[in-house]
């Protein structure tokens, strides 16, 4: 009788966590779908900077080489391993400023109004010279790539555990300069019993 009451709950053991499985693996499809579905939300902050927010996708290793392959080789490009990426973001930027100056000491031969433009593939300045004054717009395109991952640590030539988490950052504006990175890792704490 024991050792069909055993039998009973380990098949019921492992028809539970076959069924928690697939639900979370239900969960993240499901999440996915509303990730791909959906815009980027942009708003303002309190302190009237920009902002934008998106849902992440999660995707599995393989599904990650299948549907991304640019991205996959960018990671293996930077010698990084696959398996050690925790993540990646990209982020498109756009800058745009129009602005007016007034000229001082200078002769006006005739009354016509000059312009000009220079671009390369990321900025664009376009502007207007008129009798006294100078209209300017400046048009900037960016996208910032962010690969975070895992750096293993080192006994002789064996690589075991998680030295540390390094967050890498490329632009592909050969124009910026990435002035400040961050990256924070926020960890849900364990309680900590309390003896009695």
């Amino acid at each position: 009788m024991k050792k069909i009451v055993l039998c009973y709950a380990l098949c019921a053991s492992v028809v539970a966590g076959w069924g928690f499985v697939r639900h979370r693996e239900a969960e993240r499809l499901e999440n996915n779908v509303v990730a791909l579905s959906e815009q980027v939300h942009h708003y303002r902050t309190r302190l009237d900077e920009a902002a934008a927010s998106v849902q992440a996708l999660q995707l599995r290793c393989d599904e990650f080489v299948k549907m991304r392959a640019a991205d996959a080789r960018l990671i293996r490009d930077l010698g990084i391993r696959l398996k050690r990426a925790e993540t990646l973001s990209t982020t498109s930027l756009k800058s745009a400023v129009e602005f007016g100056v007034v000229l001082r000491d200078t002769i006006i031969l005739h009354d016509t109004l000059r312009g000009f433009v220079w671009r390369d593939p990321w900025v664009r300045v376009e502007g207007v010279v008129g009798p006294d004054s100078v209209e300017c717009r400046v048009e900037s395109v960016d996208t910032l790539r962010q690969v975070v991952h895992r750096v293993p640590r080192r006994f002789l030539f064996i690589k075991y555990g998680t030295k540390a988490i390094r967050q890498e950052i490329i632009s592909s504006n050969p124009h910026t300069r990435i002035l400040y990175a961050e990256y924070i890792e926020l960890k849900k704490s364990r309680k900590v019993k309390k003896s009695r």
